[in-house]
């Protein structure tokens, strides 16, 4: 049964199998084993994150396309249920609407950029995509009267999804609010998302996209519609992405050009699949982990490294809070530096 739901493609390593289980299983107990605002907070994160990036990886690990406009489609799912909600109120049928919308949109916008873009060298596609992506930003900045402009949106969401919603049943000690039925929806649908993704890319289309990244030539010469293909994989590929923005509008009650459209969220992705490895959908799982992890705590752990250190010289000011992110960069170099196929693709060579 797991094999079939894995779609026959496990992490292949007993130390990256162990990693996996145990994400797996601290995503779904997080409400009860991390009690806690922040700490469900991260979990969702991580959880959504773990989809996008897996989406982005099927174009630049699969499919060998680079694209700087991830994020538009992240942020088009996004608007969409901020934009039904706000039309239609705090309905159940208003945030399905809105994810529906958001998503076709994105699918449209992605078709098009595909359509006249794929076939320029990569490059120029992604030099293209980059100045989409700033037109988008710009154009949800000034259309306030849609988007919310600078200000952004907030999302009212059905009660049932809410910290006001209690309901008298306990688990593990935990009274179950609105807060965490939220939690488990975003879960449950990203799990799905993710599962969906494995099928894909071990489907025979998924083999193709490998073929064409490989050699876009040759897989032209034997036959394979090398523009079609990639085109319906750039199309996939931002459906998946709006959804994942569909649910982090669903989970933050907040949207916002700066929370989804910003190039530090596309740095981002592209340093989660660098990190967690290209061209293997488990990499998004270890990557994202990881990098929301180190955002999230890393400044925390560096001030009590720094507080332990007090009596040494130097090393207290090395370890400075204020130099988390040069110590996150520094983290990235030696990911890249040890594990240059990622952080999956060393331990499955090894396996």
């Amino acid at each position: 049964m797991v094999r079939f739901l894995l779609s026959g493609d496990g992490p292949r390593s007993l130390v990256l199998s162990v990693i996996v289980g145990a994400i797996f299983l601290a995503l779904a107990l997080a409400p009860f084993l991390f009690p806690g605002t922040r700490s469900l907070e991260v979990a969702a994160r991580i959880a959504i994150f773990i989809v996008l990036v897996a989406s982005y990886d099927l174009l630049l690990g699969y499919a060998g396309i680079v694209s700087f406009a991830h994020t538009v489609f992240f942020g088009l799912g996004a608007y969409g249920v901020a934009i039904a909600t706000s039309n239609m109120g705090r309905t159940w049928g208003a945030l399905a609407s809105g994810t529906l919308a958001g998503t076709a949109v994105a699918v449209a916008v992605a078709f098009v950029i595909a359509l006249f873009s794929l076939r320029v060298r990569a490059i120029f596609f992604a030099m293209i995509t980059l100045a989409v992506a700033s037109a988008v930003a710009v154009l949800v900045s000034q259309l306030s009267w849609l988007t919310g402009g600078e200000d952004g949106m907030n999302i009212q969401i059905p009660r049932e999804l809410t910290p006001a919603f209690r309901l008298e049943t306990e688990v593990f000690g935990t009274r179950i609010t609105g807060r965490i039925l939220n939690y488990y929806l975003v879960f449950v649908s990203c799990t799905v998302l993710f599962l969906l993704m494995l099928r894909v890319v071990n489907s025979p289309f998924g083999r193709v996209l490998q073929a064409i990244r490989e050699n876009a030539f040759r897989a032209e010469a034997v036959g394979y519609r090398v523009v079609i293909y990639r085109t319906v994989a750039t199309c996939l590929s931002a459906g998946i992405a709006a959804l994942a923005g569909a649910l982090f509008a669903i989970w933050l009650r907040y949207v916002g050009p700066d929370t989804t459209l910003s190039s530090e969220i596309m740095i981002d992705i592209l340093l989660m699949v660098v990190i967690g490895g290209m061209g293997t959908v488990w990499g998004a799982v270890v990557g994202a982990t990881i990098f929301v992890l180190a955002q999230n705590y890393l400044q925390n752990l560096m001030k009590s490294a720094s507080d332990a250190t007090s009596a040494l010289p130097l090393v207290p000011d090395l370890l400075n809070p204020d130099r988390w992110l040069l110590w996150l960069g520094v983290l990235f170099i030696l990911s890249v530096y040890f594990f240059p196929s990622g952080i999956v693709g060393r331990l499955r060579a090894r396996g």
